[in-house]
């Protein structure tokens, strides 16, 4: 997959490719194989989600919680939260979502619920396609990198569906929300994009 020149400058010459996790991999080793029934026919994760992850996002690219710490999100690449509003709910007349529970994130993190399911609502993937396509228009080479929290297959899914979709230079930040945290770094109480009408029919 053909990776983005300016995010290689900003990360340096780094090993390719990365490793998959070893305690996802330990993990499967001791549980047996994954029943088929957990993933859909497109191999996207659709059941149990919060578990280790032994797979890579391909064709995105996992990015290292070291290559992540270098990035200033909004700034040097798109990041994109597709964690679920837990107990929220989005009117679809507004598209505005009415939160049951706080929600913290990565500073400079654009928020899309219930992006990373396995069959997402289309009205919301196509909100977080349209941020993508968007910051495209803006600036084609730049990075997005994915996330929800650590051990969550969400964030693998959207990852995967958006670089399988035709998006370039999509990432996978497997850490999440709790690895960037651990890392001493900034998170933010986060309200939802809000996605109304169908966003990707208008640029038809």
């Amino acid at each position: 997959m053909r990776i983005a020149l300016p995010l290689l400058a900003l990360l340096g010459a780094l090993p390719l490719p990365l490793p998959l996790f070893a305690r996802g991999a330990q993990a499967v080793e001791r549980e047996g194989t994954m029943p088929a029934e957990v993933f859909d026919a497109q191999g996207y994760r659709c059941a149990r989600y919060r578990a280790p992850v032994d797979r890579d996002p391909a064709p995105a690219r996992r990015l290292s919680q070291a290559e992540a710490l270098r990035l200033v999100p909004g700034r040097d690449a798109l990041f994109i939260d597709v964690l679920p509003a837990q107990g929220g709910w989005r009117d679809p007349a507004s598209g505005i979502w009415s939160l049951a529970v706080a929600h913290q994130t990565i500073a400079g993190a654009l928020w899309h619920p219930e992006t990373g399911r396995c069959a997402p609502d289309r009205l919301v993937w196509h909100g977080l396609a349209a941020a993508v396509a968007e910051a495209r228009r803006a600036d084609p080479a730049r990075p997005v990198v994915v996330f929800c929290r650590t051990d969550c297959w969400m964030g693998w899914n959207a990852a995967r569906r958006l670089a399988r979709e035709g998006f370039t230079a999509i990432y996978w930040y497997a850490e999440g929300i709790e690895g960037w945290r651990a890392a001493g770094r900034e998170l933010v109480d986060a309200r939802p994009v809000t996605v109304g009408s169908d966003p990707m029919s208008q640029e038809k």
